[in-house]
């Protein structure tokens, strides 16, 4: 039988699937179709508490057949999930969402949040934030969709610091879709090369109205200034998913 399994950031990447129950073409042989996630979605907690949804895409929700509660109380966050579509026969799926999207009814396996965090105004930094370097990955996760920007980025790491993770807004007079990704290591710039993940709440930009607009992203890398452009839309998260699955292990960092 299948259960619902929350596995760390660091398992998935580094391929630590050995805590899920999986059918097995024998002993020796892991399904490693539970182990990589299916998507990566936005978990929506209904405003009584008493179940939720995942956004999938600008068209589609998946709804829960197996968990009624969001493990994640009344948070909204982003995170990796590992579905199969549900069977016709399994129990009645989750009433939280009612809007006008696709649903589709999804067998959870095992899910797991990332750090979701706002983006910073103005108001809220009193000190620096950091420019230690770090390398944006041209990944699947690295997207705009769904009214977030979610990053993953590869530092340097190697004494167990935790390292902390902003972004704020910098807004010229051409774009003020302007933003920087900012990174303070703590000192902690030697070690191994490792990753992180984390996805932020874009809601601090201008409303982009019923146009979709040029999101820039600027950030420190270890050869030099670098930046990239993203679609954004207030209302609808528009992004190109690129690149693939990483499958070597990768140690994933600690940050806030």
């Amino acid at each position: 039988m299948k259960t619902m399994r929350f596995l760390n950031i660091a398992a998935v990447f580094s391929l630590i699937g050995l805590g899920l129950q999986s059918c097995k073409l024998d002993d020796s042989k892991m399904d490693y179709d539970l182990v990589y996630p299916s998507a990566l979605v936005t978990v929506k907690p209904d405003a009584e508490g008493t179940g939720f949804y995942m956004q999938l895409d600008d068209k589609t929700v998946l709804i829960p057949t197996n968990v009624t509660k969001s493990p994640y109380g009344d948070k909204e966050v982003r995170a990796l999930v590992n579905y199969n579509v549900a069977e016709p026969n399994d129990i009645s799926a989750s009433n939280a969402y009612n809007g006008s999207l696709d649903k589709k009814n999804v067998f959870v396996n095992w899910m797991d949040s990332i750090l979701t965090k706002r983006m910073l105004v103005p108001s809220d930094v009193s000190g620096s934030l950091g420019n230690d370097p770090v390398e944006i990955v041209n990944d699947w996760v690295t997207i705009v969709e769904d009214g977030y920007l979610t990053l993953r980025f590869r530092t340097l790491w190697g004494r167990g610091v935790t390292h902390y993770v902003n972004l704020i807004p910098v807004p010229d007079e051409k774009n003020p879709y302007h933003v920087k990704f900012c990174h303070d290591a703590k000192g902690d710039v030697f070690g191994e090369w490792a990753d992180g993940l984390v996805a932020f709440r874009l809601d601090a930009l201008p409303d982009t109205g019923d146009s979709v607009m040029d999101l820039v992203l600027d950030w420190d890398s270890f050869s030099g200034k670098k930046s990239v452009t993203f679609k954004y839309s207030t209302l609808k998260g528009i992004g190109t998913k690129s690149g693939s699955f990483i499958a070597e292990p990768i140690p994933t960092m600690k940050v806030e």
